[in-house]
């Protein structure tokens, strides 16, 4: 690698690719893995279905009001820029420091393994129709998944517009593969003279709770969703490579949104009329959710073993689209740290050729391989959170969860805690920056009533990680994460000039 001191990055991304980096880095694994733990968590359809629409809303507020604050801030760190600048240095290392090593690496890993199991499913059903035989052992799993986010990082360091380019290519077969599940049950009715699953509306009751509502269980799902609709950021931290982005950002952010509100809500409701509560629910013999993804069991239902093959591929596909976005767009925050030395100066330097912050992309990859080992023997080995002292605090792995929905729950506690404090600094800079036509080419619709919502249910959210069994070892241990980061901060940046 040949790495030279670019003052910036090149801007190379129109609304179509801004626009499918948001949708693409999004769709993932959500849309078919946490339906079960919502159904889990809140068994009326309805109250299931306001889930999956409250979890886009909030996307949706946040984006409203993140779009101003991109549109006058439009540098490549997204919310490191924005909390530098509202808060100071520090805020900005925190979000950093959190975003790096909990936030985007976990994200990547569990993707990643995600894209694995899926692989896996298609290897068996290929091998061994309709047997629950295991193809790959643990290790060669992880050593698979690590092979993949190696690849992925490669291409992205060969160029952000080839890194796009791949990214729009993904997302258009990812939305169209939602649109086939979507579509599918209504296919299948049309089609079959007598299909032997047709869509039934009797899978959708009860459509609400007959007492008081589990507020609770609600917050659980809720957090489940959020990963699902988590990365609807993702133009902020490269929109420093964003054409005209005054007003490329806000179409980008605002069209990504609804489309996922879309297809989020669409595939859920032909889960539900195919499949019976008991199955979405249904779990192994330790007592842990099923693994399979329900579009995998919704397409075995309609379709028979193709249907398996069909679905892993969609599931496979989607998850490389959002494991690229998250290598495309997380080493910009090392970028952007390195320019402030908050973090080692080389990740501020640009490949001669491609360039692209290679070295930067080495590392977040380096550190998501890492999380996949590490968490992926965290689970299989029933090794202890923490072996020694402090079981008072109930901090250990609770038995029957995956390594997936580990990851994914501290993600969304990283993430939700300084994504509110990120569309909070609205108010900060509509009091220090005069509004006026020129640096608001875009104004947030509806302040200060749309940021103060998303700010208060965000809250809500992050408050009930506390109280919920299920997640409140993800919420204490990411608070003490968060604190370690201020203590490192302190001691090694606090002296340093602006």
């Amino acid at each position: 690698m040949q790495p030279t001191h670019s003052q910036s990055l090149p801007r190379v991304l129109g609304p179509w690719i801004a626009t499918a980096i948001i949708v693409g880095t999004v769709i993932g694994s959500g849309v078919f893995k946490k339906g079960r733990n919502v159904s889990e968590n809140v068994p009326e359809f309805g109250l299931a279905m306001g889930v999956w629409v409250l979890g886009g809303l909030l996307a949706l507020l946040g984006s409203l009001a993140l779009a101003e604050v991109a549109v006058l801030f439009p540098r490549a760190g997204g919310n490191y820029v924005f909390l530098r600048e509202g808060y100071g240095r520090m805020a900005g290392f925190l979000w950093g420091w959190v975003e790096f090593w909990i936030i985007r690496g976990a994200s990547a890993a569990a993707l990643a393994t995600m894209f694995t199991d899926s692989f896996h499913d298609v290897l068996r059903q290929s091998l061994y129709p309709g047997q629950r035989v295991e193809v790959l052992t643990f290790w060669p799993r992880q050593l698979l998944t690590v092979f993949v986010l190696a690849g992925l990082a490669t291409v992205n360091m060969r160029g952000t517009f080839l890194g796009g380019a791949v990214q729009f290519a993904i997302t258009v077969l990812k939305v169209a593969s939602i649109l086939f599940i979507i579509t599918l049950p209504f296919g299948v009715y049309a089609l079959v003279a007598e299909p032997t699953y047709p869509p039934t509306l009797g899978h959708l009751s009860p459509m609400w709770p007959s007492g008081a509502i589990n507020w609770s269980g609600f917050g659980v799902a809720l957090v489940g969703v959020l990963w699902a609709y988590n990365g609807w950021m993702n133009i902020a931290p490269i929109a420093g490579e964003v054409k005209d982005p005054s007003r490329n950002i806000p179409i980008a952010l605002l069209a990504g949104v609804f489309i996922l509100i879309t297809l989020y809500c669409g595939a859920n409701v032909a889960y539900y009329l195919v499949l019976p509560r008991g199955a979405i629910v249904a779990k192994d013999a330790a007592g842990q959710l099923s693994a399979t993804p329900l579009a995998t069991e919704f397409c075995s239902v309609l379709l028979g073993p193709v249907g398996v093959v069909i679905a892993s591929a969609i599931v496979m596909t989607s998850v490389l689209g959002a494991l690229n976005g998250n290598i495309l767009v997380g080493p910009r925050l090392l970028y952007a740290m390195g320019q402030d030395r908050l973090a080692p100066a080389n990740f501020a330097r640009l490949h001669a050729r491609y360039q692209t912050p290679a070295l930067a992309i080495a590392a977040m990859t380096s550190w998501a391989c890492l999380l996949v080992v590490g968490v992926g023997a965290l689970t299989h080995y029933r090794l202890p959170l923490i072996p020694l002292g402090f079981h008072d605090l109930d901090l250990n792995v609770p038995e029957g969860k995956s390594p997936f929905d580990i990851m994914t729950d501290f993600v969304i506690f990283g993430s939700a805690t300084f994504e509110t404090l990120a569309v909070a600094t609205i108010f900060v800079f509509r009091q220090r920056i005069p509004v006026t036509p020129e640096n608001r080419p875009y104004r947030c619709w509806g302040y200060p009533l749309v940021p103060a919502l998303y700010i208060a249910i965000m809250g809500a959210v992050l408050a009930n990680m506390f109280i919920s069994p299920e997640q409140r070892t993800e919420a204490i241990v990411g608070m003490g994460f968060i604190g370690t980061g201020a203590l490192v901060y302190v001691a090694c940046f606090q002296s340093r000039k602006a």
